[in-house]
């Protein structure tokens, strides 16, 4: 009889980002993850580099999340992925409204209307980077990353000031790029989207693919773990 070796497990994946749609999405997706979350100022690094794209800006923001967490002791081995979702809307960068009277502003403008929301992934291999087991501290070679970034044109319906006030009171859409989400009650107003939905939620599953096997990991590594235990 002919004795198969186990594969070996696939390596853990840290996701630095506190969304539970994120979450949600990786979970479906069958992949495991650890969530780590960084303290990057959005609004520094965005500001930082005033001439950026909105979609330049999504990436710059997800970089900036997953260095930000691969720094750090606990994300020793692991892979890190960092997201970061800005919506573009007459070629300007909407992010999180943070208080009603922006979110308010931002949906009356979005009424019948179309953009692009930009969600930027970048993933940085710690594997290849050393830590020292006495201090629990990175050597000084930093870890590789690499970045992909994927886009989806969103149009929204016609909303009423009333529909407006509802939706803000809710609170859903001050946390949201763009004050929107399609996986929530958001969705109610969108029309139409135009590329992956996934992008629109915040991550793209299909990038995430791209940017494992560039880093010799195949996605269904996780499926085929879960299927051993």
């Amino acid at each position: 009889m002919t004795l198969h070796a186990a594969p070996p497990a696939p390596p853990t994946l840290i996701l630095a980002s506190k969304s539970p749609a994120r979450t949600k999405l990786l979970e479906e997706a069958g992949v495991p993850h650890r969530i780590l979350v960084s303290d990057v100022d959005e609004n520094a690094v965005a500001s930082g580099h005033p001439d950026a794209t909105p979609a330049e800006t999504a990436l710059l923001l997800a970089r900036a999340k997953a260095e930000a967490v691969a720094a750090l002791p606990a994300a020793a081995d692991a892979l890190v992925l960092g997201c970061d979702s800005v919506f573009e809307l007459d070629g300007q960068a909407l992010g999180k409204p943070y208080t009603p009277e922006v979110a308010r502003e931002r949906l009356a403008a979005m009424s019948g209307r179309a953009g692009v929301l930009h969600t930027g992934h970048w993933l940085v291999d710690c594997r290849a980077s050393h830590h020292s087991p006495a201090d629990g501290t990175h050597d000084a070679a930093p870890a590789p990353g690499r970045g992909a970034l994927a886009s989806a044109g969103v149009e929204f319906t016609e909303m009423s000031a009333a529909e407006i006030e509802a939706y803000v009171a809710t609170g859903e859409p001050l946390h949201c790029a763009g004050s929107f989400t399609i996986d929530g009650l958001g969705g109610a107003f969108l029309a139409r989207v135009d590329g992956d939905p996934h992008a629109v939620v915040g991550l793209s599953v299909s990038a995430l693919r791209t940017l494992l096997g560039e880093a010799g990991v195949r996605l269904t590594d996780w499926w085929s773990a879960a299927v051993v235990r």
